[in-house]
């Protein structure tokens, strides 16, 4: 998001989708969740193009692997599809992280650069961690749909998929703090 946009924007583009599945879902069904999580993360993209004449690479991956999943779950009537969509998504972001380091180029860098100012080593670490961490989540979410009930999975998927990457999250500041770059008195002084 950029420095224009309004502090609820990143939120409610991020998050929006997931709350209107969960409502949906304890409304209606999975189907129902279903077609409300498609609808959210369509009026999000929109949203977030309106007012930034842009959307960032991320929504839009999500957003189309929801499309097709979701689509295949209301067109087939199996919601096994719309289960499988989290294990794709975090398993995309996994193989195009490694794929990053394959190329010696920590992805993570451009995407967190904002918000975080580190080594180059502490870069490519952090990414090497998120994209196991990814891979991980993946082979869970395939455990979580294909052994509970869906009324769990559903509850995985919004609760427990979040709380874990805040924990992993929380864990990479020790990493973070011993690799970030100290900016310098003279490098904060304006030009001029």
């Amino acid at each position: 998001m950029s420095k224009l946009a309004p502090p609820w924007l990143k939120p409610a583009v991020d998050y929006g989708p997931l709350v209107a599945f969960f409502a949906a879902y304890w409304l209606g069904d999975l189907y129902i969740a279903t077609a409300a999580i498609m609808a959210a993360t369509g009026v999000a993209v929109l949203l977030s193009y309106g007012i930034e004449r842009r959307v960032p690479t991320m929504p839009v991956v999500t957003a189309v692997i929801v499309m097709v999943f979701g689509g295949l779950t209301l067109w087939l009537n199996d919601e096994r599809y719309i289960k499988m969509k989290p294990t794709l998504v975090q398993a995309l972001f996994a193989v195009v992280l490694f794929g990053g380091l394959l190329m010696r180029k920590p992805l993570l860098k451009p995407l967190m650069e904002s918000a975080w100012r580190l080594t180059d080593r502490g870069w490519t670490i952090l990414t090497m961690r998120f994209a196991i961490f990814f891979a991980v989540m993946a082979v869970l979410n395939e455990l979580v749909w294909r052994t509970t009930s869906t009324d769990f999975w559903v509850n995985f998927k919004i609760f427990g998929i979040l709380a874990l990457t805040f924990v992993f999250t929380a864990f990479q500041v020790p990493l973070i703090t011993r690799h970030q770059v100290v900016q310098s008195e003279q490098d904060k002084q304006p030009d001029g």
